[in-house]
C-alpha cells in the first residue's frame, strides 16, 4: 500500500490534529513549539498550558505557526517554519547568530510521532516547509540541524529528542547547503529559491 503524505499549515480547523499529534505533554515536555518563539524566561514560566494556549491563539488568528504532516490522513509530524524575526529566542541566540543581514525564513523544530519515525519523513517535511515559505515570499530558507556525520557524532545514534532541529543529511537531501557552523555538531544550512 502506498502511503499518502500531505503537509498542511496549522489552522483553527486543524487544531485538534495538533493536539492529537503533540499529545497531553505538548510534544517535547510541554513546549508546544514555543521554545524559539519566546524569551527564555517567558518560556519557562508558560511551559505547558501557557505555551499550548499561545499556539492555539496563533492558529485561531490564522498565523499558521507551522505545518502538520499527515500520513494517510493521520497527523504524524510537525515542522515549525516562519520568518526568522518571529523567533525571539533564535534572534537572541549567541550560538545561532545570523549568517548575514539577508531576510530568511527559519525551520526551527520537528516533531514526529513514534509510529512514523525512521521512514524518511523529515526530508519530505523540509521540502514541504520550503514550498510553504516560498508561497509566502521567502527567498532564503534556513535550518539548524545536528550533523550526525560530524567527527564527534559519526556512528552514533540519536538519543531522545536531540534531533528536534533536524538532521543535516535530511537537509542535504532536500537541497540545502552549509552556510555556517554553530558548533562542531550543529550546522546552519540554507536553501535559496531560484
Amino acid at each position: 500500500m502506498t502511503q499518502k503524505i500531505e503537509i498542511k499549515p496549522l489552522t483553527k480547523e486543524r487544531w485538534k490534529d495538533a493536539v492529537t499529534l503533540f499529545g497531553e505533554n505538548g510534544g517535547y515536555a510541554g513546549c508546544w513549539c514555543m521554545f524559539w518563539r519566546l524569551e527564555r524566561g517567558d518560556f519557562k514560566k508558560l511551559k505547558g498550558k501557557g505555551t499550548q494556549e499561545i499556539l492555539k491563539q496563533m492558529a485561531d488568528k490564522k498565523e499558521e505557526p507551522g505545518l502538520i504532516t499527515y500520513l494517510n490522513k493521520i497527523p504524524v509530524g510537525w515542522c515549525s517554519v516562519g520568518a526568522r524575526e518571529n523567533y525571539i529566542a533564535l534572534e537572541n541566540s549567541r550560538i545561532l547568530k545570523r549568517v548575514d543581514d539577508q531576510p530568511v525564513w527559519s525551520i526551527v523544530c520537528f516533531f514526529v510521532d513514534k509510529s512514523a519515525r525512521k521512514q524518511g519523513l523529515m526530508t519530505e517535511m523540509i521540502k514541504g516547509a520550503v514550498n510553504y515559505a516560498q508561497t509566502k515570499g521567502a527567498k532564503i530558507i534556513e535550518g539548524y540541524p545536528i550533523d550526525m556525520q560530524s567527527e564527534k557524532l559519526a556512528g552514533q545514534k540519536l538519543n531522545s529528542y536531540a534531533g528536534y532541529m533536524g538532521i543535516a543529511s535530511a537537509y542535504r537531501e532536500a537541497g540545502f547547503v552549509e552556510a555556517g557552523r554553530a558548533s562542531e555538531t550543529q550546522i546552519i544550512m540554507r536553501y535559496k529559491i531560484k
